[in-house]
């Protein structure tokens, strides 16, 4: 089983690709916000740390975590932002590593497909046995963030400021997809991968 590690900037359109790729191979598909999702629900590792942290005011009334109310009291601050992920992060990690061992033991599918934000920042490319960097233009990205999520350019302007630059994320990804045109030319690129 090959362990590929699936990143890009905001907007690049890695949840289609992944999407894609869960339909077409035999492949096991995983999203770190998925996981993030689950280690954070009430009676899990990260939930009562969380809550001690930043108070019960982040909580929905069925007392899960409302996530749109933490990452509010979060995103100015980058103090608790840094705790929050010290928190999150490691769980996450446990858990896929976890995953990925479980996978392996049933050998029954090709390939993993992890898809993180944070991939190369939290060092999964020890982890996987590539990384592929999904690519889309800077306008391409912004057009789909105000026509799919409905934000502002100001917002667009902070998650971007935030995360690598297109320097960055090529020195460390194998592949390179670009994403920027329509989704059957990225599907194309992933079969010659694939099959080359």
């Amino acid at each position: 089983m090959k362990i590929i590690g699936i990143t890009g900037g905001v907007g690049a359109g890695k949840s289609a690709i992944m999407d894609y790729l869960m339909r077409n191979y035999n492949a096991k598909v995983v999203r770190a916000d998925e996981v993030a999702h689950l280690v954070t629900q009430p009676g899990k590792a990260c939930y009562m740390r969380l809550v001690s942290l930043l108070n019960d005011d982040i909580l929905n009334e069925d007392g899960s975590i409302d996530r749109k109310k933490m990452a509010n009291k979060i995103f100015s601050d980058k103090g608790l932002l840094a705790s929050v992920n010290s928190i999150i992060h490691p769980a996450v990690r446990e858990y896929l590593m976890n995953d990925i061992e479980r996978e392996k033991q049933l050998g029954k599918r090709d390939f993993y497909f992890l898809e993180a934000a944070l991939l190369i920042e939290e060092g999964y490319e020890q982890v996987c046995d590539e990384l592929w960097y999904i690519y889309a233009s800077d306008d391409v990205r912004r057009k789909r963030l105000r026509e799919t999520r409905g934000y502002s350019d100001e917002k667009t302007d902070s998650i971007m400021r935030n995360q690598l630059s297109d320097d960055m994320f090529r020195r460390y990804a194998r592949v390179v997809i670009d994403n920027s045109g329509t989704l059957e030319e990225s599907f194309k690129q992933i079969e010659g991968v694939i099959n080359g």
